[in-house]
């Protein structure tokens, strides 16, 4: 799987952009075919929720998107790899398990 890393509008620390990598490398477990996984920070208008973590997952015949909103880029990571996990099954499920 190959990955990009962008940070919008702001700076970002070694520390986020590692973080931000090895929590996307667990989408591997659940769905091995992954093509290209693009990851976007930025910040967010939102007062509670000022940081905007968005994942592209690019699969066999289609693309998979998930954008979370949390008060830290952890927090919205986290939440975007959850929901990408579930959409990952489901498209398995969709796709591979009925041929």
């Amino acid at each position: 799987m190959k990955t990009t890393f962008t940070a919008r509008h702001f700076d970002c620390s070694q520390d986020l952009k590692e973080f931000s990598l090895s929590s996307v490398e667990k989408l591997e477990q659940f769905f091995d075919k992954i093509i290209v996984c693009d990851i976007v920070l930025q910040p967010g208008q939102d007062d509670d929720n000022p940081s905007i973590a968005e994942l592209n997952v690019k699969v066999p015949k289609t693309l998979i998107n998930v954008k979370e909103e949390a008060p830290s880029y952890e927090q919205a990571i986290g939440a975007a790899v959850d929901t990408a996990v579930r959409q990952l099954r489901k498209y398995k499920t969709k796709h591979f398990e009925h041929q």
